[in-house]
Order: C-alpha cells, then sequence, then structure tokens
C-alpha cells in the first residue's frame, strides 16, 4: 500500500474533471479541495478541449444522466483517451435502471478506462450477474463479490472497486480487500460519489491504477472510520461536514494506525 501517494497527492494538487451529477456536485468538489486536489466542473460541450487538456484525470458520474449530458460526457471521454488522461467512471444505479446500463455499456465499448468504482450491485450489472439492486443503493445476491470484481475488471481491461462493508478491489489477477469504514457512508448521498472522485485524483499521480484505487480506497475508509470512532454523536446530518474537516487533516500515521486490508 502507497500511502506516501496522499503526501504526493497534496505537494502536486493534481486536477480532477468532474462530470458530476448535481445531487452531490458541491460533496464532490469540497471532498477533493479537503484531501488536497484541485477540482473542476464542467458541463458544457464547448469548452471540453481545454478542460480535459487542463484536466489530470476525469471522474465520470452517471447519477442524473440527460441525452445532452451523455453526449459531453462521450466528448470528455473520446478527448481523456486522446490526451492520455486517466479516467475513473462510477456507474450509478446501472443496476436499477437499463437506460443507465446500456449507457454505461456504450461509453465502456467505446472508451477505455483506468477504473471503475460503484457499489456491488452496480458492478454485478455490468459484469452481466445476477443482483437485485435496489436504486442507487447496492441491493442484495449470492454471487460472490470477489468473482463479481474480478470478471467485471477482466471484461472491461480495468480495475473495478466494488464498494461496501468491505470494499474489493480488482485487476482481474489480484484482488484485494479494504475492511475499514463507517455505516454513515451509507446515511450520507454522495460517499460512494466523492470516493469515485478521491479515486481519480490518486489515478493522476500513481500509473499504477490498482495502486491507485487501493491507496484512494483505504484513505476515504480510515478517515470516516477515525471520525465516527473519534465522534460517537455524529449523525448523516454533521458526517458530512466533519468529513471535510478530517480529508483535510487526516496524516499517513493515522491511516497507519486503524487500517485493515489485505
Amino acid at each position: 500500500m502507497k500511502l506516501d501517494l496522499l503526501t504526493k497527492l497534496r505537494e502536486t494538487n493534481p486536477v480532477v474533471l468532474n462530470a458530476a451529477n448535481f445531487v452531490t456536485v458541491q460533496d464532490v468538489a469540497n471532498g477533493l479541495n479537503a484531501l488536497g486536489a484541485s477540482p473542476i466542473m464542467s458541463k458544457e460541450i464547448a469548452e471540453a478541449d481545454e478542460m480535459v487538456q487542463m484536466a489530470s484525470s476525469l471522474a465520470i458520474n452517471l447519477g442524473t444522466l440527460t441525452k445532452l449530458q451523455i453526449e459531453q460526457i462521450s466528448r470528455l471521454m473520446q478527448l481523456a483517451v486522446r490526451y492520455q488522461k486517466p479516467i475513473v467512471l462510477d456507474p450509478v444505479a446501472v443496476g436499477a435502471v437499463k437506460y443507465r446500463l446500456d449507457t454505461a455499456n456504450n461509453l465502456l465499448a467505446n472508451f477505455p478506462v483506468s477504473i471503475i468504482r460503484g457499489n456491488v450491485g452496480e458492478i454485478a450489472a455490468l459484469g452481466g450477474f445476477d443482483w437485485n439492486a435496489k436504486g442507487i443503493d447496492a441491493g442484495t445476491g449470492d454471487e460472490n463479490v470477489d468473482q463479481i470484481a474480478q470478471e467485471t475488471a477482466k471484461k472491461f481491461h480495468c480495475v473495478v472497486i466494488a464498494s461496501g462493508a468491505t470494499d474489493t478491489i480488482s485487476d482481474g489477477q489480484k484482488t484485494a480487500h479494504i475492511y475499514n469504514g463507517t455505516p454513515l457512508f451509507q446515511a450520507h448521498v454522495g460517499s460512494g460519489d466523492m470516493l469515485s472522485s478521491i479515486v481519480a485524483a490518486f489515478a493522476a499521480i500513481c500509473p499504477d491504477s490498482f495502486e491507485a484505487a487501493q491507496t484512494a480506497t483505504l484513505v476515504f475508509s480510515a478517515t470516516g472510520e477515525l471520525l465516527a470512532q473519534e465522534h460517537p454523536e455524529v449523525g448523516p446530518g454533521t458526517f458530512s461536514m466533519y468529513l471535510m474537516d478530517y480529508l483535510a487533516k487526516i496524516s499517513i500515521s493515522q491511516i497507519e494506525n486503524v487500517a485493515k486490508f489485505d
């Protein structure tokens, strides 16, 4: 685990271009900024070329899709491939809505991504596994999560993060697990979107997508766990405010003290 990447991120302030959804865009921007990256948001296709050139990486979120946004996202991903910028895709609710699944599959068929980050239901849907997704939530299923992550990674030739109580990360060959976190993540809409963008920030500074995915997930999960341990009185409303503070001040030694992974 390359936790020194956190220091590098804070020293280099990578620019993460977000095709965000309107529900969580402020949390995503503030989370990136608190950790030490530089967020930039765009919804205008006319500025796509300049935006991608200035960006260090892209975070593509399918949370509030429109036809116009799909056109913009396609252009952003096309340019990211041209300029060799890593792409992180968050396929929100593809396990629950066929239109979203078709859109995600079409994007992935045309534009290679470095990392896909979603809950187990979303990753299962992309991988073609049976899973009972529930809206934006993971839902339930009987399949082995390691197998889901591995096979989906192989299918799309990328790294996959299947988020949950245990986060499962695979490149199709290697598979790792992060056991940190807090139930408060599930109570706060936007936690997953924030993680996807933070993964993009680490992908911007680490050419090894598996290492970037591992480290980003551990940093985020351990930060939330430490917050919950030190402030047991915190509920969903104040959790997001505390989370920004903790992302800004979390240290490598603090993460090492609580880290649980294999």
